[in-house]
């Protein structure tokens, strides 16, 4: 059902696409490989002992399941915002909204912890190597505790909030410097590990007896500690409006991203622990008493003179490119919810010469800056781990959600589906339940979460809701003065019609189904007039007049019908909506569409507006490909049946569709050299489905062979002298991309002859059933 739109074009602020693929990738490579490889080495080996190497390989896999969602959404949604946009196209706007809140402020603690983490390394280098000249500069520049420090980290935060200012091209060039240069210092120090673990194969056996030193539990500690440093590959989803074909490059960026980091974390922990000569103390229990500088102790046992100036230099470069990753990400989700006015509009200000969003990169600005001057920043940092958890299982939440919305255009297709998205849900919700563990430490980035979390729906519900409430797609009533009360308990078949070549046959059809109930019964016909989203809902009423014809010749046939018949017009920003929302308010027992033929969209069966319905209707539904020539009542009916609720319902049906002396052929279909037990099943189904039609309406049965069921039904189709065939939809899970079946829409698809396909609704039944595929 295809409905001409008012011609509106409105131009939406958009980026220039100047980041390639390797770009892509060293933002996720630059943002994960952070200083937390540098900290959390030793941390895991102290919990987890040699089996640190697993934790990290747990959390790799663990990590790889969102990473499907987010590969998938990105290429399909290439938008700005990362998982904000996800999740406001598949939740209400409050949860769209909430999730844009939580990743704008942890990604903004985050940049603040990178910062500091800055200032720190350039101090301990500094100090290292120049201990004089370091003391008199700490003892120049302190005004206040740490405020050396707070200088540097001043300092380099507005350097590079500069740097990102001047556009996203120079920042993606200097971020592929500074991961380059990381990847190369951490690929120096493997490289002096291996060596010394071929030149000592016994270390490397001593060090990882036992594997499990503290047990599968210490594992499960560690994964809880470590998983913080793999979190970064959702930053390339949030640059998806400026990565060159965003389609393909976005997936092969997350998934390279994150296998050079598997690599390099893996390896790291392997020469950390299995390279260093440690004496009569395992060198695991080393490693954890060394803490945050385990990699420094191991620099010293196997690396040459500059090795430890090398990993601390590699710190400040790891902190670099995580801080300029993470600030590129953050100002595009202030950005984002700027301009879908969730934020201050003029956080989606765009800059004539640079086209960088500047306003969101300033503001972002004060506040990490603020943040990391003002604050105790490791407080709300391991709040912001919560939240980025939150945030993931939102995210793999949306793919589920948006898999039944075929207007969007998938170019990549998580593999297993819908195992992934369901995995990663559980995961990052155990992960996020699991910081209550860890003491004080934990309880306190949850409260902070939810505290955040409170404040953002206050913000969110006193200035934000009513811009929400305005950008969502409206219905509207033209004649709301006509609309009177709806009996609930009256039989209604819903139409809607837009082709006026369709409407006696949608209409007649709708009839027919009506007439038996006489007064009770009704049809209500709807035109609707759709919208562009971007014009106000009231442009629609200029064109409402159009409508009157085509309603006027579904009165015309109502009347020739004697059955009770109401014209109604709707002007909508989405038609599907808009049915959906009729079909409701009016207690739509049936909901009949028109169909033209399969779509030729990859993302969509029947259409955008059917396909929709097809998911959502809360009603039985007819979806009809017909031949406009030839009129209902019909004298001959083919109904292939396997049984089944919708099936039963198309046999309750076939007698409205029949003429008096009409018949009906139920066919049961098997393939050919089917057995036994295949033949008893099809005659079993044969027998529940002749059961619901009535006595008085004449029929027959026929067993049908062929290579397959549908090519069996199409050929007696062909031969049979029928005029239409009613196909019940079969059983088919909620996460498969058939809508009534693969069997009845591959009839649907080659029949020659109208088919009418056929849904039962069954309430909460139907979801159950479809989400099992039972």
């Amino acid at each position: 059902m295809d409905n001409k739109q008012p011609p509106a074009t409105k131009t939406q602020v958009t980026f220039a696409r100047n980041l390639s693929l390797f770009d892509a990738t060293m933002i996720g490579v630059g943002a994960m490989i952070g200083a937390g490889i540098f900290v959390l080495t030793g941390l895991a080996a102290g919990v987890a002992g040699p089996a640190a190497i697993l934790a990290f390989a747990l959390n790799g896999v663990v990590t790889l399941f969102t990473a499907f969602s987010y590969a998938e959404l990105a290429s399909a949604i290439p938008e700005a915002g990362g998982g904000y946009s996800y999740i406001k196209r598949a939740f209400p706007s409050w949860v769209g909204f909430l999730s844009g809140w939580m990743l704008w402020f942890a990604y903004t603690v985050a940049c603040a912890l990178y910062a500091l983490g800055f200032g720190s390394y350039f101090w301990e280098f500094f100090h290292k190597y120049t201990p004089q000249q370091s003391q008199t500069l700490k003892e120049l520049l302190t005004f206040w505790p740490n405020s050396h420090i707070a200088i540097i980290t001043v300092i380099i935060g507005i350097s590079l909030l500069a740097l990102n200012y001047r556009g996203a091209e120079v920042t993606g060039k200097a971020e592929n410097i500074f991961t380059v240069s990381k990847i190369v210092i951490l690929t120096v120090f493997i490289g002096f590990g291996l060596w010394q673990a071929i030149a000592h194969p016994e270390l490397v056996v001593s060090a990882f007896s036992p594997f499990l030193a503290n047990g599968f539990g210490g594992v499960l500690v560690a994964m809880g500690l470590t998983f913080i440093a793999f979190e970064g590959y959702d930053l390339i989803a949030t640059v998806s409006e400026e990565v060159q074909e965003p389609e393909k490059n976005i997936p092969r960026a997350i998934f390279i991203a994150l296998t050079i980091t598997m690599v390099i974390y893996l390896l790291i922990l392997f020469v950390a622990i299995g390279a260093m000569p440690s004496g009569d103390v395992p060198s695991w229990q080393l490693l954890g008493e060394k803490g945050e500088t385990a990699i420094v102790e191991a620099a010293q046992a196997f690396m040459p003179a500059f090795g430890v100036a090398l990993i601390v230099f590699g710190g400040l470069l790891s902190t670099l490119s995580a801080l300029n990753a993470t600030i590129l990400a953050s100002s595009r989700v202030a950005f984002t919810m700027g301009r879908d006015r969730l934020l201050p509009p003029i956080l989606a200000s765009i800059h004539p010469k640079s086209r960088t969003p500047h306003i969101a990169i300033i503001v972002t600005g004060v506040i990490l800056l603020a943040l990391a001057v003002s604050l105790d920043v490791t407080v709300v940092g391991s709040a912001a781990s919560v939240m980025f958890l939150l945030t993931f299982t939102l995210v793999n939440l949306s793919v589920l959600v948006l898999r039944t919305d075929r207007s969007i255009k998938r170019r990549y297709f998580i593999p297993f589906y819908p195992w992934p998205p369901l995995l990663g849900v559980v995961t990052s919700v155990f992960l996020a339940v699991y910081q209550l563990n860890l003491g004080p430490e934990g309880l306190r980035s949850w409260a902070v979460s939810l505290g955040w979390m409170v404040i953002g729906l206050a913000v969110y519900f006193a200035f934000f809701h009513r811009e929400a409430v305005k950008a969502q797609p409206q219905v509207i009533t033209p004649y709301p003065e006509q609309a009177g009360e709806v009996d609930p308990a009256q039989f209604r078949v819903l139409v809607p019609v837009y082709n006026p070549d369709n409407v006696r046959t949608l209409v007649g059809m709708a009839c027919r189904m009506v007439e038996p109930h006489g007064d009770d019964g009704e049809v209500v016909v709807v035109s609707v007039v759709e919208v562009p989203v971007q014009l106000d809902i009231s442009e629609g009423l200029k064109f409402v007049s159009q409508r009157e014809s085509v309603l006027r010749l579904a009165e015309l046939e109502g009347a020739r019908r004697g059955v009770r018949l109401r014209t109604e017009v709707r002007v909508a920003h989405k038609t599907s909506q808009a049915l959906l929302r009729m079909a409701r308010a009016e207690h739509a027992d049936v909901l009949i569409l028109g169909w033209r033929g399969f779509s030729g969209k990859r993302d969509t069966v029947f259409g955008s507006v059917v396909d929709v319905m097809v998911d959502h209707a809360p009603c039985d539904l007819l979806v009809v490909k017909f031949d406009p020539q030839l009129q209902v009542p019909y004298n001959h009916l083919l109904l292939p049946t396997a049984g089944g609720p919708s099936a039963r319902f198309a046999a309750r049906i076939a007698g409205d569709l029949l003429a008096e002396d009409g018949r009906v052929t139920l066919a049961g279909v098997a393939r050919e050299k089917a057995d036994e037990s295949s033949l008893a099943r099809v005659r079993e189904g044969v027998a529940d489905t002749i059961a619901e039609i009535p006595f008085e309406v004449e029929t027959d049965r026929k067993l049908l062979t062929g290579k397959s069921v549908p090519v069996a039904v199409i050929n007696e189709a062909k031969q049979g002298g029928y005029d239409a065939v009613l196909v019940g939809a079969t059983k088919v899970a909620y996460f498969k991309r058939a809508m009534f079946g693969k069997i009845p829409e591959q009839i649907a698809r080659f029949c020659p002859i109208p088919v009418i396909l056929v849904k039962h609704h069954e309430g909460a039944k139907t979801w159950i059933n479809r989400f099992l595929g039972s």
